[in-house]
């Protein structure tokens, strides 16, 4: 018997399947309790930051952008890891994050204590940061699209039940009870993906093709075959094939779509997945080039050079191994 809901069950796992590609998980974790007035500047990192505020008031500054202010109970993510500021105040002065000499609680999760001794705990205000680990392979043309930062508030009436995950939160902060780093942890992991989540169901601000070709039965069929194998022999005819349409139909389709012609769409994403490669796990432009299916070095010198605008062994170099964000991962004692 055909089952009538079959396009929507295709639709909702293509979605969910590209979208494993997004492995957002918190690398580290600090909890800052701070005497105002104070000010924190972040520095630009490859990671993804995440703050949430247990208790008193911030400011969040990030350039070009009016200050956002930030009360118990606010978590924002910054995806792309844009240079930011924490404030206690739009005018005080920042410190700089790697300044502060944090004390590890257990591996991957740290404290930062910088208080007025003669003043009451209760003003004080407490932050907890994460630096986020945000695979950007899959996710990519998406996370390019993304706010500079994605604030909970906007999310609350559509998704009430991270009331009861922010709540959580804010006791395990107030309380400090045993367990409670890693109760926090994996608060803030959820809260991330609720907001990523929140913006692709709204639709991405109506900004990626991506999502609308998802949700096409048959370009999502294509979209998942292509970052499930991105180093494939790809040609029109074989893309064409599992689309079930004529060549002509389905590059007209996937041009009005996504923007880009297939065989460009192919090309941008194995770039993308030889960008992550060579900078995080460290993997040598021949392999990379072998393992995305070119026939030379020199023939995927090229396209990455015609894409990324240097060639892979220089852009290799000059990024390296991906920086930590700020102090090192929290280490166990």
């Amino acid at each position: 018997m055909l089952d009538p809901n079959a396009g929507n069950h295709q639709n909702r796992d293509a979605v969910s399947e590209v979208l494993l590609g997004m492995r957002l998980r918190g690398a580290s974790y600090w909890r800052l309790r701070l005497s105002a007035p104070f000010g924190v500047a972040f520095p630009a990192s490859r990671d993804a930051r995440f703050h949430f505020i247990g208790q008193g008031r911030a400011v969040l500054l990030l350039p070009g952008m009016a200050p956002r202010p930030m009360a118990a109970g606010d978590a924002v993510l910054i995806p792309r890891g844009q240079v930011h500021r924490i404030l206690s105040a739009p005018q005080v002065a920042a410190r700089d994050f790697d300044s502060f000499t944090p004390e590890t609680l257990c591996q991957a999760f740290a404290e930062i204590r910088d208080c007025d001794a003669d003043a009451c705990r209760s003003a004080d205000t407490t932050i907890l940061t994460g630096a986020m680990e945000l695979d950007l392979v899959t996710m990519h043309p998406l996370v390019a699209l993304m706010p500079e930062a994605m604030s909970v508030g906007a999310l609350l009436d559509r998704q009430p039940e991270m009331r009861a995950i922010l709540a959580g939160m804010e006791a395990e902060m107030a309380q400090d009870r045993p367990g409670s780093v890693g109760v926090l942890a994996r608060l803030a992991d959820v809260i991330a993906a609720l907001i990523v989540r929140g913006w692709i169901e709204c639709g991405c601000d109506n900004a990626s093709g991506v999502i609308t070709a998802l949700r096409d039965p048959r370009l999502a069929r294509v979209l998942v075959e292509l970052h499930r194998d991105p180093g494939r022999a790809w040609d029109v005819p074989m893309m064409a094939g599992l689309m079930g349409a004529s060549r002509s139909v389905f590059s007209d389709r996937f041009v009005a779509v996504l923007g880009v012609s297939p065989l460009r769409y192919v090309t941008d994403l194995r770039m993308r997945v030889a960008v992550q490669w060579l900078e995080q796990e460290g993997t040598s432009v021949a392999s990379v080039a072998y393992r995305l299916g070119y026939t030379s070095q020199a023939a995927f010198t090229r396209a990455f050079k015609r894409v990324i605008g240097v060639p892979p062994a220089a852009h290799r170099r000059s990024a390296g191994r991906p920086a930590q964000a700020s102090h090192p991962a929290p280490q166990a004692g």
